[in-house]
């Protein structure tokens, strides 16, 4: 069996917000923007993997959640309890240069970490975490 990761959601509260993070920021490629009932889905790709997207979605996308679970999921997004995502980086000091330059929310400038990465971590204008590391070389 070959399985490979072909999607992966985020929510978040304001697309055009998310958008100047994933596209502007941190360079994806919108590969489609669709407006549906009132919501709006974004899919975006790494430039190095565009067999993977990344859906910018808003928290109430499940239409079989209940209002209690829409408020829930609303409530934690808005907490920054809601993961992200980890991208891997071959240079995570220009990766947190470029990105802190953007004016993003910074939550950890790079640092060797005993797991055997250096990383650095930011916050998406929703909240989430989004991490980058570079796998140390041995």
């Amino acid at each position: 069996m070959d399985l490979k990761l072909s999607h992966c959601f985020i929510a978040v509260h304001d697309h055009d917000k998310a958008l100047a993070f994933y596209r502007d920021a941190l360079g994806l490629k919108v590969q489609s923007d669709v407006s549906f009932e009132g919501m709006r889905w974004v899919t975006l790709t790494p430039p190095a993997q565009p067999e993977v997207e990344i859906v910018l979605e808003p928290p109430n996308a499940d239409p079989n959640a209940s209002e209690a679970d829409h408020q829930a999921i609303t409530d934690l997004l808005a907490k920054g309890m809601l993961r992200g995502v980890i991208f891997t980086t071959d240079d995570c000091d220009a990766t947190f240069e470029r990105i802190a330059s953007s004016g993003a929310d910074v939550l950890q400038e790079p640092k060797d970490q005993p797991y055997g990465v250096r990383d650095c971590a930011f916050r998406d204008p929703s909240g989430n975490l989004i991490r980058f590391n570079q796998p140390r070389k041995t």
